[in-house]
């Protein structure tokens, strides 16, 4: 396939750039698709602990965090859950279903690289990896794209280049200076499903409990999660911590329910009827971890004897063990983070194909735009929706 032969070129060999070869090039478009990593689909490789959490059986808009909430529908309606794992299934790839509608493989999460990749030459689709992309120009009606392997023109461009988050992996800025150059805004970038740190007396107390975790429901600014969370040496992390990190920056009010399972004024004061000898530290510790427990008790709230408390007094404690602030003072930043929240403004692309409404040709999807997804397949859904929809575009355009 020659420079001349392409009808589009996709920059970013990952889940969404791989789905939107696939689906241009299985209707006859010539499509190159180029990476600067070593290899393709690094960020599927290394997510789900290496199983590749690739769906959600429960995904709808309601999921999914943007400066416009309504962006993400048409994609997400024309590709669905239903339809990856159809694909999935079509090449034997066994998976299962972990919790809360998350699918993941029983093997590796390479299967879905390879399914990928074997998509894309059934569909005819080039995939050239350890391609640094040097300059990107516009030229009337094509595209010229310099790499470090030389130059490639097309009549169409997709930037599918992934945000910030794991840098270590090669994300970078790319994608959102691309679509400076070419005129769109790019909305604030930062962190998102990513570990809290903790500084002051959250710190100072915790940090020794490092690897202690319990169910909790985490509320900040409207958004609530119920999951486990799990104390680190520099601060907070586990799925309730992750989802709720979206909505939170730096001075926003975080409370942790400890008990979610529980109305915990009636069981104190059940407690307090059925054992009066009992001290709070120690109820607490059969229903949390007790080392957890104890420091509860020595810092935040006093133990003694159930019966020593009035009414009133167990409704504060309760009261406490219901919305227990957590003041955080920062996140792990991108060097960690799942996802990046932000990115190129969607007001200026069409929702039902991804491409620019300022430059014709020019598409973007996944992650470099401002679409981001809770924990738990989301934002790969997310991926193979958004660059389906590009994909069917490309085709439509070029036909």
């Amino acid at each position: 396939m020659s420079s001349a032969d392409l009808d589009a070129i996709v920059l970013g060999a990952g889940a969404a750039g791989l789905m939107c070869a696939i689906a241009a090039g299985r209707l006859g478009r010539r499509v190159l698709v180029l990476d600067h990593a070593n290899k393709p689909g690094k960020k599927i490789l290394m997510s789900g602990g290496g199983r590749c959490n690739f769906t959600n059986t429960g995904t709808s808009p309601a999921q999914y965090l943007g400066a416009n909430p309504h962006f993400c529908k048409s994609a997400l309606a024309r590709y669905t859950p239903q339809d990856f794992i159809d694909l999935v299934d079509r090449h034997g790839i066994a998976w299962h279903e972990k919790e809360l509608g998350q699918l993941f493989c029983d093997d590796s999460s390479r299967q879905i690289v390879r399914m990928l990749l074997d998509e894309c030459e059934a569909a005819g689709a080039r995939v050239q990896v350890a391609c640094p992309v040097e300059r990107v120009r516009h030229h009337g009606d094509h595209f010229r794209v310099d790499t470090a392997q030389g130059p490639y023109r097309a009549p169409a461009l997709v930037v599918a280049t992934g945000g910030l988050s794991i840098p270590s992996m090669g994300a970078s800025g790319f994608g959102y200076a691309l679509a400076r150059q070419f005129g769109h805004a790019v909305r604030a970038t930062r962190a998102g499903l990513v570990p809290l740190t903790l500084s002051g007396t959250h710190q100072t107390h915790l940090a020794d409990l490092a690897g202690v975790a319990l169910p909790v429901e985490a509320r900040c600014n409207g958004a609530a999660f119920r999951n486990q969370l799990l104390i680190t040496h520099r601060g907070v992390s586990g799925p309730a911590i992750l989802q709720i990190s979206s909505y939170w920056q730096p001075g926003d009010d975080l409370r942790l329910d400890l008990l979610p399972d529980r109305d915990a004024a009636r069981w104190l004061l059940q407690m307090r009827r059925e054992r009066p000898a009992a001290e709070l530290r120690t109820v607490l510790a059969e229903v949390m971890p007790r080392r957890f427990a104890q420091r509860l008790c020595e810092v935040w709230l006093p133990s003694r004897p159930l019966r020593q408390y009035g009414e009133a007094q167990l409704r504060e404690t309760a009261a406490v063990l219901a919305a227990w602030p957590l003041i955080a003072s920062g996140s792990e930043g991108y060097r960690t983070a799942e996802v990046t929240l932000g990115g190129v403004d969607t007001d200026q692309l069409s929702s039902s194909t991804m491409q620019s409404r300022l430059v014709e040709g020019l598409y973007f999807v996944g992650e470099v735009v401002d679409v981001t997804g809770w924990l738990g397949g989301y934002n790969f859904q997310w991926a193979w929706a958004s660059g389906h929809a590009a994909g069917l575009a490309l085709a439509a355009r070029a036909g």
